[in-house]
């Protein structure tokens, strides 16, 4: 039910007997018609005929009596589309008569690994960890609603030599009283205190370098201690997405850890594929195309010269892990693009060692930064990153002020949870309603605000389409006959027809503000047909019609919001 793709569809035959070779019709929205058809013009040389001509060709062999009220030739050889209505009103009455919204579900589906948040045990999350996390719900929730098995992949920074700093602290503290302080959810300063007492006695130091040699050797003693601190940070990142409105559970937690059993034989298995180099004392393999600004090869470094692993022996077992054991043929990594250049090494990697090859394929989905109003890294006024629950705490309460001020009249409960929603919606909408390649500026006012392309102004279309149901004490007929009489009704119905185009773009591309742009043009289009077309003071079948194209405007607004992670409230 794509209107984009129908009329592609009945262009490109026409396209391919004029040209010779298939075309893309390259059908997008216009404001001199509903649609319009540049690929003329990119014919013209090829060809060696005027686009017009070309145009003009295509028109009389494109079937498009039933689909169009008008198709004409206009400029240096554009093709205007107008759709009929009788067409339109078909179309949504179809729509509304669809659960999917004329989504389809993939027609291969796919085991899709999501390896997004990762957080750090003994850490508390800090601003720098929303986009990750945020971005990566997202694409599991689409992912997941288009038919695909989804993993999500949760990948803990569990281990390593700063454990050994840790452990000694909590062994020094007990571990009573040191369960009592991560439970009260204050790791940073755990954290903190283990690294004062590390940085300022020797002694202490040396004990730390001793557990971590007990913690890689399988102490038991040892791992009881760190069971402890993963399980308390664990549950203390939970709270977090529970406050957040993610998808991530207990069971999504895959920590750096749980790939330990596997380093050694991944290292044995690039050494018999002939692809480890020695590089002053560390084994690496040098994989093809990738050069340092010196121009000699860039190394990635799976065996330390200590003989240690580092990150690069974890990636690639996971990646092996995932692909052999899990038969995942799309891995996303959702990480910052500074870490482009390490994934690329990692992904390239794993394709020389045959552990990533077609149909399997790996994507960095990368991400820039959340800057402050300075247009610098956003800090806390001591100059440290800003905890999450701190900015989503005051997300919330701002949100809840503001309801109450807009609506006294609610009740104490409904204002929290209209907040709460309010208020995680902005955050998550500010973050993906931008281009994830760039950075943006954190700005509460913006964000929270009723006008323009934000969370609230979605979520009170939404709320203002459900106030019209309670005031016409009926739903919509599924089965009404659709009539669009009006302009603002035509448009309303175009961008509805084209909620499917864009699911199935961002599914591909993972550029979340395509499908925010898409939600924010079908509320605009929407407050413009609710200001002109009046609904309940409509008559007999008119007002069936309005009614109809209001639940389907409230239907799509609440599944794109829900596949973008915000909720939507009833009222506002």
């Amino acid at each position: 039910m794509d209107l984009e793709k129908l009329l592609t569809d009945r262009l490109a035959p026409a396209f391919e007997t004029v040209a010779g070779v298939p075309v893309d019709p390259v059908v997008r929205r216009s404001q001199r018609a509903d649609f319009q058809s540049d690929a003329a013009l990119a014919l013209a040389r090829r060809l060696g005929r005027p686009p017009r001509s070309i145009a003009a060709e295509v028109l009389d062999r494109a079937e498009l009596g039933d689909l169009c009220a008008a198709a004409e030739v206009s400029g240096p050889g554009f093709l205007n589309l107008t759709v009929a209505d009788r067409a339109l009103g078909g179309l949504i009455a179809a729509l509304a008569t669809d659960a999917r919204l004329g989504v389809p579900t993939a027609a291969e589906p796919e085991t899709v690994v999501v390896d997004y948040s990762g957080p750090n045990v003994a850490k508390e999350m800090h601003v720098g960890h929303l986009r990750s996390t945020v971005i990566g719900d997202a694409a599991a929730r689409l992912l997941e609603w288009l038919g695909h098995r989804v993993v999500r992949a949760n990948h803990l920074g569990d281990w390593g030599t700063p454990f050994g700093m840790l452990i000694e602290h909590l062994a020094d503290l007990g571990e009573a009283e040191a369960a009592q302080e991560l439970s009260m959810g204050d790791l940073d300063a755990f954290y903190k205190a283990a690294r004062a007492k590390f940085d300022a006695d020797e002694a202490f130091q040396e004990r730390s370098r001793q557990r971590v040699v007990a913690l890689q050797g399988g102490d038991e003693a040892t791992l009881r201690l760190w069971r402890l601190l993963v399980e308390q940070s664990e549950r203390y990142f939970l709270t977090v997405y529970d406050l957040l409105d993610v998808t991530l559970t207990e069971r999504d937690f895959q920590g750096e850890s749980s790939y330990n059993h596997l380093l050694a034989p991944v290292v044995a298995d690039l050494d018999r594929l002939g692809l480890l180099r020695e590089s002053e004392g560390a084994a690496c393999v040098f994989p093809p195309g990738f050069a340092g600004r010196d121009g000699e090869p860039l190394p990635l470094i799976v065996r330390k010269s200590d003989g240690g692993y580092g990150y690069p022996a974890t990636d690639l077992a996971a990646i092996r892990h995932r692909t052999g054991g899990l038969g995942a043929t799309r891995l996303l990594y959702v990480v910052g693009l500074p870490q482009r250049q390490h994934f690329e090494l990692v992904y390239a990697a794993a394709a020389q060692a045959g552990w990533l090859t077609s149909p399997a394929r790996a994507e960095h989905v990368g991400f820039g930064s959340i800057l402050g109003p300075n247009g610098r890294m956003l800090r806390s006024r001591s100059g440290e990153s800003v905890k999450l629950v701190a900015l989503l705490e005051e997300a919330v309460a701002r949100a809840t002020a503001l309801a109450r001020e807009r609506n006294p009249e609610l009740g104490e409960a409904e204002a929290a949870e209209v907040g709460r929603a309010v208020g995680i919606g902005a955050v998550k909408y500010a973050d993906l309603s931008s281009d994830r390649h760039k950075d943006y500026v954190l700005d509460w006012e913006r964000m929270l605000s009723l006008d323009g392309n934000t969370a609230p102004y979605l979520q009170y279309a939404y709320s203002r389409i459900r106030s019209i149901f309670r005031r016409a004490g009926a739903a919509a007929r599924p089965d009404a006959a659709v009539s669009l009489v009006e302009p603002a009704e035509r448009a309303l119905a175009i961008e509805l027809l084209g909620f499917s185009g864009v699911v199935a773009e961002v599914a591909r591309s993972l550029e979340f503000h395509q499908l925010a742009g898409y939600l924010y043009r079908l509320a605009a289009a929407f407050s413009a047909f609710y200001e002109r077309c009046p609904v309940l003071r409509a008559d007999g079948e008119l007002r069936e019609s309005r009614l109809l194209l209001c639940d389907l405007t409230g239907r799509v607004l609440r599944q794109g919001l829900y596949l973008l992670g915000i909720r939507t409230p009833e009222r506002l």
